[in-house]
């Protein structure tokens, strides 16, 4: 009995024994797995990322223009409708869209079969009226040698002359009417009023045209300007002669464009107030447009990083920045924001000057990544306080990180 029961103690000690014996081979094997994953993170982490001097940018004090985002069409300077001025069938219009015309240049013609009428029927009548004024010379000058001989009244020769001066005043009124039909006449040949190029074509030829009936629409390419809407509050800032930079729909280089005038009154209903700024350099560029951008309308100094470099993927705004040879997060607060150069730049503090800041359009780094430059090496550094931008602010495609 006492060996039955030793047995059944020998045999549940090696049972616990086997069981500590798995418990134990599988910690070990779960720690050597918890060590290679370390291993492999920390060789990650250890992964190099090469930079170019194009992906980075360092923070200094430089100048930015601060001013009010605006926006609004792009309109020529000089535009014009060519209207038809007398009424009658369209002959002889041959221009259309993107044809180019020439101040003074026969565009169309109005039939001039009525006006040539009028023109005939108006010199007849100013010839008749010519005649009556020789009747009434005539009989003026005989009644005035009967009343000399004493055959008439002095009231006879009186009435002689009213009539002939009636006559003359006839003549007169009949020669205007002559001059007006000409007129009409020279209005059936429609001529463009400025130099240009054919913006609308509003008739055909062949139709019958009223009196101011639109026909074409001219506009002048080589003077444009911007007509921006400001807010009350916005227009007060605003001066003659201020600059902005401007995006145009379709192009992709900044348009620069100065105050030209602004206008007095606010308009009807908005009140809101148009300001017209003078391109500068309408080259491409075409009527009706729209377009935004900045008008500056004071420039501070600050240290400022671009905008594109401030993230915000954590709970406080911060920019990559490169410290000995790894990628560190500055938590940094923002300011001013305005245009230095093509870019927007951002005033911050947190960062010290001449930082190597990281650019935005290399996404976000894991902090400690160890970094290293290709090429030339570390950029060049920012402008100094006034300038407009430097090589370091292009937009550069990055470079993969290294295996």
């Amino acid at each position: 009995m006492t060996f039955k029961r030793s047995l059944k103690w020998i045999i549940l000690a090696a049972v616990v024994l086997l069981i500590g014996f798995g418990v134990m081979r599988a910690l070990s094997a779960r720690k050597a797995q918890q060590e290679a994953v370390a291993q492999a993170s920390a060789a990650k982490v250890q992964t190099v990322i090469e930079l170019a001097p194009s992906d980075v940018v360092k923070a200094g004090v430089i100048e930015i223009a601060q001013g009010l985002p605006v926006s609004g069409s792009i309109r020529a300077v000089d535009s014009a409708v060519v209207k038809a001025r007398v009424a009658g069938e369209l002959q002889g219009l041959k221009v259309r869209e993107g044809d180019v015309v020439k101040a003074g240049e026969v565009i169309a013609r109005v039939d001039p079969a009525d006006s040539l009428a009028r023109v005939k029927q108006a010199q007849q009548q100013a010839d008749a009226a010519k005649a009556q004024i020789d009747i009434a010379q005539r009989q003026w000058d005989n009644n005035k040698a009967l009343v000399d001989q004493g055959f008439i009244s002095k009231t006879a020769l009186d009435t002689s002359l009213n009539n002939f001066n009636a006559a003359q005043a006839n003549h007169q009124a009949a020669l205007a009417s002559v001059d007006m039909a000409r007129k009409a006449l020279d209005d059936t040949t429609l001529r463009a009023p400025i130099s240009g190029v054919v913006a609308q074509r509003l008739a055909q030829p062949g139709e019958r045209v009223a009196v101011e009936a639109k026909v074409v629409e001219i506009v002048d390419l080589s003077r444009l300007e911007f007509e921006a809407t400001l807010s009350a509050a916005d227009s007060v800032d605003v001066r003659v002669g201020q600059e902005a930079t401007l995006n145009v729909e379709g192009s992709n280089r900044p348009i620069v464009a100065k105050v030209a005038r602004i206008n007095p009154s606010a308009q009807a209903g908005s009140r809101s107030v148009l300001a017209y700024l003078n391109i500068v350099d309408p080259t491409g560029l075409r009527h009706g447009l729209f377009a935004q951008g900045t008008l500056g309308t004071k420039r501070v100094s600050a240290l400022a990083v671009p905008l594109t470099s401030v993230r915000t993927d954590k709970p406080s705004p911060y920019v990559q920045v490169v410290e000995g040879d790894k990628v560190v997060h500055k938590t940094v607060q923002m300011g001013a924001r305005g245009e230095s150069g093509n870019d927007t730049m951002v005033a911050v503090t947190g960062v010290a000057a001449g930082s190597v800041v990281i650019k935005g359009n290399l996404g976000p780094l894991r902090e400690g990544t160890a970094v290293k430059f290709t090429g030339a090496g570390m950029p060049p550094p920012q402008p100094s306080p006034g300038g407009g931008g430097s090589n370091a602010n292009t937009n550069a495609p990055s470079k993969s990180p290294s295996p």
